[in-house]
Protein backbone atom coordinates (compact mmCIF):
# COMPACT_ATOMS: atom_id res chain seq x y z
CA UNK A 1 0.00 0.00 0.00
CA UNK A 2 1.02 3.41 -1.07
CA UNK A 3 -0.52 6.44 1.30
CA UNK A 4 0.92 9.37 -0.81
CA UNK A 5 0.88 13.18 -0.04
CA UNK A 6 1.17 16.33 -2.21
CA UNK A 7 3.74 18.78 -0.19
CA UNK A 8 5.02 21.99 -0.97
CA UNK A 9 8.17 21.62 -2.73
CA UNK A 10 10.12 24.26 -0.44
CA UNK A 11 8.82 22.37 2.69
CA UNK A 12 9.83 19.44 1.34
CA UNK A 13 13.70 20.65 0.28
CA UNK A 14 14.43 21.25 3.85
CA UNK A 15 14.10 17.66 4.88
CA UNK A 16 16.33 16.15 2.53
CA UNK A 17 19.72 15.69 2.73
CA UNK A 18 22.44 16.38 -0.05
CA UNK A 19 22.10 15.36 -2.98
CA UNK A 20 18.46 14.65 -3.37
CA UNK A 21 15.83 17.53 -4.41
CA UNK A 22 12.42 17.15 -4.67
CA UNK A 23 10.48 15.17 -7.92
CA UNK A 24 7.91 17.25 -8.50
CA UNK A 25 4.42 16.59 -10.64
CA UNK A 26 2.16 19.75 -11.45
CA UNK A 27 4.04 21.83 -8.97
CA UNK A 28 4.48 19.69 -5.94
CA UNK A 29 6.58 17.48 -4.02
CA UNK A 30 5.49 14.13 -3.24
CA UNK A 31 6.09 12.50 -0.10
CA UNK A 32 4.12 8.81 1.57
CA UNK A 33 4.13 5.93 3.23
CA UNK A 34 4.87 2.96 1.36
CA UNK A 35 3.37 -0.59 3.74
CA UNK A 36 4.44 -3.44 2.33
CA UNK A 37 4.11 -7.67 3.44
CA UNK A 38 6.91 -9.46 1.85
CA UNK A 39 5.86 -13.53 1.63
CA UNK A 40 8.76 -15.74 0.77
CA UNK A 41 11.78 -13.87 0.77
CA UNK A 42 15.09 -15.29 0.23
CA UNK A 43 18.40 -15.78 -2.32
CA UNK A 44 17.25 -16.53 -5.71
CA UNK A 45 18.88 -20.11 -5.37
CA UNK A 46 16.78 -20.50 -2.14
CA UNK A 47 13.29 -22.42 -2.62
CA UNK A 48 10.59 -20.76 -1.46
CA UNK A 49 9.37 -22.85 1.19
CA UNK A 50 12.20 -21.61 2.88
CA UNK A 51 11.44 -17.86 2.43
CA UNK A 52 10.65 -15.32 5.35
CA UNK A 53 7.42 -13.41 5.69
CA UNK A 54 7.12 -9.50 7.59
CA UNK A 55 5.42 -6.60 7.77
CA UNK A 56 7.02 -3.47 6.82
CA UNK A 57 7.16 0.18 6.44
CA UNK A 58 8.65 3.09 4.68
CA UNK A 59 8.53 6.85 4.91
CA UNK A 60 9.68 8.05 1.66
CA UNK A 61 10.20 10.95 -0.06
CA UNK A 62 9.98 10.76 -4.50
CA UNK A 63 13.44 12.47 -5.74
CA UNK A 64 16.11 13.13 -8.07
CA UNK A 65 19.75 13.62 -7.93
CA UNK A 66 22.91 13.98 -10.13
CA UNK A 67 25.07 11.01 -10.39
CA UNK A 68 28.62 10.70 -9.84
CA UNK A 69 28.42 10.44 -14.27
CA UNK A 70 26.52 14.04 -14.14
CA UNK A 71 23.36 12.22 -15.34
CA UNK A 72 20.04 12.99 -13.50
CA UNK A 73 18.23 10.15 -12.19
CA UNK A 74 15.07 9.90 -10.33
CA UNK A 75 14.14 7.17 -7.37
CA UNK A 76 13.13 7.62 -4.01
CA UNK A 77 14.56 8.33 -0.50
CA UNK A 78 13.50 6.25 2.46
CA UNK A 79 14.11 8.42 5.33
CA UNK A 80 13.14 5.04 7.71
CA UNK A 81 12.03 1.50 7.44
CA UNK A 82 10.27 -0.04 10.26
CA UNK A 83 9.72 -3.68 10.06
CA UNK A 84 8.44 -6.65 12.60
CA UNK A 85 11.32 -9.00 11.86
CA UNK A 86 13.93 -8.82 14.25
CA UNK A 87 15.89 -10.51 11.70
CA UNK A 88 15.69 -7.53 9.28
CA UNK A 89 16.31 -5.20 12.29
CA UNK A 90 19.20 -6.93 13.12
CA UNK A 91 20.58 -7.63 9.55
CA UNK A 92 19.82 -4.11 7.76
CA UNK A 93 22.17 -2.10 7.25
CA UNK A 94 24.83 -4.98 7.76
CA UNK A 95 24.07 -8.01 5.81
CA UNK A 96 21.73 -5.85 3.11
CA UNK A 97 20.62 -2.24 2.39
CA UNK A 98 19.06 -0.01 4.87
CA UNK A 99 18.53 0.16 8.39
CA UNK A 100 15.57 -1.15 9.80
CA UNK A 101 14.29 -0.25 13.67
CA UNK A 102 11.58 -3.06 14.92
CA UNK A 103 8.09 -2.00 15.03
CA UNK A 104 4.30 -4.08 16.16
CA UNK A 105 2.36 -4.40 13.42
CA UNK A 106 -1.83 -4.66 13.95
CA UNK A 107 -3.66 -5.76 10.79
CA UNK A 108 -7.21 -6.32 9.65
CA UNK A 109 -7.64 -6.92 6.29
CA UNK A 110 -11.00 -8.31 4.10
CA UNK A 111 -11.13 -8.41 0.17
CA UNK A 112 -11.97 -4.48 -0.37
CA UNK A 113 -10.65 -3.30 3.40
CA UNK A 114 -7.46 -2.92 5.39
CA UNK A 115 -6.47 -1.22 8.63
CA UNK A 116 -2.70 -1.31 9.33
CA UNK A 117 -1.16 -0.13 12.75
CA UNK A 118 2.65 0.46 13.46
CA UNK A 119 4.03 1.66 16.45
CA UNK A 120 7.98 1.41 16.42
CA UNK A 121 9.68 -0.12 19.90
CA UNK A 122 11.62 3.20 19.91
CA UNK A 123 8.44 5.63 19.97
CA UNK A 124 9.65 7.63 16.50
CA UNK A 125 7.01 5.78 14.28
CA UNK A 126 3.79 5.27 14.74
CA UNK A 127 0.95 5.16 11.83
CA UNK A 128 -2.59 3.95 11.10
CA UNK A 129 -4.29 3.48 8.19
CA UNK A 130 -7.71 3.02 7.29
CA UNK A 131 -8.84 2.69 3.77
CA UNK A 132 -10.76 0.56 1.22
CA UNK A 133 -10.89 -0.49 -2.77
CA UNK A 134 -12.46 2.17 -4.88
CA UNK A 135 -13.29 2.86 -8.32
CA UNK A 136 -12.83 6.76 -7.99
CA UNK A 137 -10.55 8.74 -8.24
CA UNK A 138 -9.73 11.94 -6.05
CA UNK A 139 -10.57 15.55 -7.63
CA UNK A 140 -7.90 17.23 -6.27
CA UNK A 141 -4.88 15.04 -6.74
CA UNK A 142 -1.89 16.28 -8.75
CA UNK A 143 -2.37 13.42 -11.23
CA UNK A 144 -5.31 12.72 -13.70
CA UNK A 145 -5.57 9.26 -12.97
CA UNK A 146 -4.78 6.17 -10.82
CA UNK A 147 -2.68 4.95 -13.83
CA UNK A 148 -0.74 8.20 -14.36
CA UNK A 149 0.06 8.44 -10.26
CA UNK A 150 1.13 4.28 -10.86
CA UNK A 151 3.59 5.06 -13.55
CA UNK A 152 5.09 8.05 -11.08
CA UNK A 153 5.97 5.62 -8.55
CA UNK A 154 6.66 2.79 -11.02
CA UNK A 155 9.32 5.34 -11.86
CA UNK A 156 11.02 5.46 -8.22
CA UNK A 157 11.86 1.09 -8.14
CA UNK A 158 15.92 2.66 -7.35
CA UNK A 159 15.71 3.95 -3.32
CA UNK A 160 18.52 4.96 -0.94
CA UNK A 161 18.08 4.89 2.49
CA UNK A 162 19.25 7.31 5.71
CA UNK A 163 22.75 5.43 7.18
CA UNK A 164 24.42 6.57 10.50
CA UNK A 165 26.70 8.12 8.05
CA UNK A 166 25.25 11.58 7.05
CA UNK A 167 26.77 11.74 3.56
CA UNK A 168 26.15 8.21 2.44
CA UNK A 169 22.67 6.30 1.30
CA UNK A 170 22.30 2.83 1.24
CA UNK A 171 21.18 1.22 -2.10
CA UNK A 172 18.05 -0.75 -2.96
CA UNK A 173 16.25 -1.43 -6.29
CA UNK A 174 12.51 -2.89 -6.63
CA UNK A 175 12.33 -5.02 -10.02
CA UNK A 176 8.50 -5.91 -10.74
CA UNK A 177 7.64 -8.61 -13.40
CA UNK A 178 4.41 -6.88 -13.41
CA UNK A 179 3.03 -3.82 -12.17
CA UNK A 180 -0.75 -3.07 -11.38
CA UNK A 181 -2.21 -0.42 -9.14
CA UNK A 182 -5.45 -0.31 -7.72
CA UNK A 183 -7.31 2.91 -6.60
CA UNK A 184 -7.64 3.39 -2.55
CA UNK A 185 -10.08 5.57 -1.06
CA UNK A 186 -8.42 6.25 2.87
CA UNK A 187 -10.68 6.69 5.61
CA UNK A 188 -8.29 7.54 8.38
CA UNK A 189 -4.40 8.05 8.02
CA UNK A 190 -2.22 9.35 10.58
CA UNK A 191 1.70 9.68 10.60
CA UNK A 192 4.45 10.71 13.68
CA UNK A 193 5.89 12.29 10.89
CA UNK A 194 3.64 14.02 8.51
CA UNK A 195 1.52 15.14 11.06
CA UNK A 196 4.66 16.86 12.75
CA UNK A 197 3.57 20.60 12.33
CA UNK A 198 6.78 21.83 13.34
CA UNK A 199 8.54 19.89 9.76
CA UNK A 200 5.16 20.28 7.56
CA UNK A 201 3.31 23.03 8.47
CA UNK A 202 -0.83 23.54 8.44
CA UNK A 203 -1.62 23.89 4.63
CA UNK A 204 2.06 23.05 3.42
CA UNK A 205 0.98 19.01 3.47
CA UNK A 206 -2.14 16.81 2.05
CA UNK A 207 -3.29 13.80 1.78
CA UNK A 208 -3.54 13.45 -2.18
CA UNK A 209 -4.12 9.92 -2.91
CA UNK A 210 -3.74 5.87 -2.10
CA UNK A 211 -2.80 2.83 -4.29
CA UNK A 212 -2.52 -0.64 -3.65
CA UNK A 213 -0.82 -3.57 -4.74
CA UNK A 214 -1.40 -7.06 -4.84
CA UNK A 215 0.34 -10.65 -5.29
CA UNK A 216 3.21 -8.80 -7.57
CA UNK A 217 6.28 -11.06 -8.38
CA UNK A 218 9.74 -9.04 -7.43
CA UNK A 219 12.93 -9.28 -6.81
CA UNK A 220 15.03 -6.70 -4.41
CA UNK A 221 18.42 -5.87 -5.46
CA UNK A 222 20.87 -4.18 -3.87
CA UNK A 223 23.07 -1.24 -5.27
CA UNK A 224 26.25 0.50 -4.50
CA UNK A 225 26.07 2.99 -1.81
CA UNK A 226 25.63 6.27 -2.59
CA UNK A 227 28.66 9.03 -1.21
CA UNK A 228 28.67 13.18 -1.65
CA UNK A 229 31.29 14.55 -0.08
CA UNK A 230 28.99 16.95 1.85
CA UNK A 231 25.31 16.23 3.10
CA UNK A 232 22.84 18.67 5.12
CA UNK A 233 21.38 16.56 7.12
CA UNK A 234 18.15 18.10 8.43
CA UNK A 235 15.76 15.08 9.40
CA UNK A 236 13.81 16.04 12.53
CA UNK A 237 15.39 13.10 14.86
CA UNK A 238 18.62 11.91 15.26
CA UNK A 239 20.80 10.50 12.38
CA UNK A 240 19.64 6.25 11.59
CA UNK A 241 22.10 4.01 13.67
CA UNK A 242 22.04 0.14 13.34
CA UNK A 243 19.40 -1.06 16.56
CA UNK A 244 20.65 -2.86 19.39
CA UNK A 245 20.53 -6.52 19.01
CA UNK A 246 18.04 -7.48 21.92
CA UNK A 247 19.33 -10.93 23.55
CA UNK A 248 16.39 -12.84 22.37
CA UNK A 249 17.23 -11.48 18.73
CA UNK A 250 17.96 -15.09 16.10
CA UNK A 251 20.71 -15.41 14.71
CA UNK A 252 21.19 -13.99 11.40
CA UNK A 253 20.88 -17.32 8.53
CA UNK A 254 24.26 -16.45 6.16
CA UNK A 255 23.24 -15.27 2.72
CA UNK A 256 19.30 -14.75 3.68
CA UNK A 257 18.84 -11.48 2.48
CA UNK A 258 14.92 -9.76 3.25
CA UNK A 259 13.98 -6.55 1.90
Amino acid sequence: MLVNYRVEPDVLARQLPAPFEPKLQNGKALVGICLIRLRGIRPRFVPEALGIRSENAAHRAAVVWTDAQGLRREGVYIRRRDTDSRLNALAGGRLFPGVHYHAKFETDETADRLMIDVAADDGETRVHVEARLTQAWPADSVFATCDEASQFFAAGSLGYSATSEPATFQGLELCCKSWHAESLAVDEVRSSYFDDPSLFPPGTIHLDNALLMREIEHEWIGQEDLCCSSAAVVAPTTKPQPPEVPDEAPVPIPGLAPS
